[in-house]
């Protein structure tokens, strides 16, 4: 039974740029540099990106006033959501989901920089 795994290629391709930007910055920079690195490199690649892509929440048919902020939507359809924590926990998992939910998008990646080998995860709804 094949597993489902929506735009497979696309990120490949986004985490192949995120192996780039962690094997030449490494660990230990504050997210931003990260999410300035991701910038440039999607730029060079030709990809099609939005940073800190705003989203509003719908709560019984009210708009709430806080919004959220998804790090970057790639493709126009992929989330990716920078961390540069210690380890990826529960919370992170969590926000992530909650960015799918709210943007009606299928795929997320979550990747932590902070870690000597990048860390990833898909999140599929």
């Amino acid at each position: 039974m094949e597993t489902y795994f929506p735009f497979k290629e696309e990120t490949y391709q986004i985490l192949g740029i995120c192996m780039e930007v962690h094997n030449y910055l490494g660990a230990g920079f504050l997210e931003v540099v990260y999410k300035d690195a991701l910038e440039i490199e999607f730029k060079n690649a030709g990809i099609h990106f939005e940073r800190e892509k705003e989203y509003t929440v719908n709560y019984k048919g009210n708009i709430l006033k806080h919004k959220f902020f998804a790090d970057f939507i790639v493709f126009d359809k992929i989330i990716l959501e920078v961390k540069a924590v210690k380890t990826l926990a529960d919370e992170h998992i969590a926000q992530t989901i909650n960015y799918l939910k709210v943007s009606d998008e299928k795929i997320a990646l979550l990747v932590n920089f902070n870690e000597p080998k990048l860390n990833y995860k898909r999140l599929i709804l």
